[in-house]
């Protein structure tokens, strides 16, 4: 589920749009973002961008530092600790109370099968995109557009997270099948089971993801 952004003060969508490339992995954890090139991009003024920068340096994916500019944010283990928390609540809950014929289970379907075929080529960032398509669509189950507006957020410090790995393919491989299986079992009907297998799933990946940065940071 997704608000209309009509409107929406130009700020607010110029912040949709910069957490749009975060969650897919098209801004790096510590990259400068140059005003004069995002303007440009996004045909606005310098004062409105900076408002949608202020925006999301409020949510913690942007910090600015004085005399320098602003930068994309870089996640601590203290912050994937906290987003993998969150996710256990929200999307094993939001598969708990699923039904089979819930529109977002097409999406979530659609977005495993695309994940199998970007695998195939190991285009691994274009899978983890995939799959953050994949866990949103798992959080719209829950039919609450606030929800799914609260969940964007952490899904971009998550991207964020993946970000620092150093290699993609350990993290994101052994996850499509993964996905694959949940939706499976949301499609027949099995919530509290796509719940449970869920549980499993955070806990390996958040496993995973925290390994990888402890050897990032020897």
């Amino acid at each position: 589920m997704r608000e209309n952004l009509d409107g929406l003060p130009l700020s607010d969508r110029l912040a949709r749009e910069i957490r749009s490339l975060l969650i897919a992995g098209e801004l790096a954890p510590g990259q400068r973002l140059s005003e004069a090139a995002f303007s440009d991009r996004f045909d606005v003024s310098r004062n409105s961008l900076r408002e949608a920068f202020r925006l999301l340096t409020k949510d913690g994916l942007l910090r600015h530092e004085a005399n320098r500019g602003v930068f994309v944010a870089v996640p601590t283990m203290a912050t994937i600790i906290d987003i993998y928390r969150v996710r256990r609540m929200v999307e094993c809950a939001a598969l708990r109370q699923s039904w089979a014929r819930h529109a977002s289970v097409a999406f979530m379907r659609e977005a495993v099968e695309e994940a199998k075929i970007r695998r195939d080529v190991q285009d691994w960032v274009a899978v983890g995109s995939a799959n953050m398509r994949f866990h949103q669509a798992v959080v719209d189950l829950a039919d609450s557009t606030r929800l799914s507006d609260f969940y964007e957020r952490i899904a971009a410090e998550l991207r964020l997270g993946f970000g620092l790995l150093a290699n993609p393919e350990h993290l994101h491989a052994p996850f499509v099948e993964l996905n694959d299986n949940i939706v499976k079992l949301v499609e027949d009907g099995k919530a509290d089971d796509a719940a449970r297998g869920m549980e499993v799933y955070l806990n390996l990946s958040e496993r995973t993801v925290l390994k990888s940065l402890e050897r990032r940071s020897e």
